[in-house]
């Protein structure tokens, strides 16, 4: 499922509950949630807004995917990242963040990515038997953007 750490130097922001409850609360950038995942990917930045397939990215995200993907975005790369949490990780959303999902007026295909993406960190945690941390450190949260459809300024628009 994951690559082993990325050439692209150490996470400035390691994967911890507060981190990923502020993905749930779109509280970070679509980019950032994306960033976080390219890493585990074995994508690495190549010029300030690029990122490329690695030597480590998987056969199956570097063909189909050679540039980084938009995960939120795009509904072919999401649809990837679904698939690829292995079954027995599909619960830890709930099991280990409490997580039963949104309500029916904040359920649009921007935040279930969001909710798939923080399923795909927890199950990439998972199988590489590490534990999720309680704490760490966390970027300056944005507020919540006005339209969750939108998202936050910058965010590309979800197709």
């Amino acid at each position: 499922m994951s690559a082993v750490q990325p050439e692209c130097g150490p996470d400035p922001y390691p994967l911890s509950r507060p981190l990923l409850m502020m993905i749930l609360e779109d509280r970070l950038s679509d980019r950032f949630v994306c960033e976080l995942i390219w890493r585990r990917l074995g994508y690495a930045p190549d010029g300030p807004l690029l990122w490329q397939a690695g030597p480590t990215t998987p056969a199956a995200w570097a063909e189909a995917f050679p540039r980084a993907p938009q995960l939120i975005a795009e509904r072919p790369a999401s649809v990837r990242l679904t698939r690829s949490i292995p079954a027995e990780h599909k619960q830890l959303l709930k099991s280990q963040l409490g997580f039963a999902g949104y309500r029916i007026g904040e359920l649009v295909p921007r935040r279930t990515r969001r909710a798939t993406a923080v399923s795909w960190l927890l199950a990439d945690l998972a199988a590489r038997g590490e534990d999720l941390p309680e704490q760490g450190p966390l970027p300056a949260p944005l507020a919540p953007p006005a339209s969750p459809d939108l998202g936050h300024p910058g965010d590309p628009a979800v197709q």
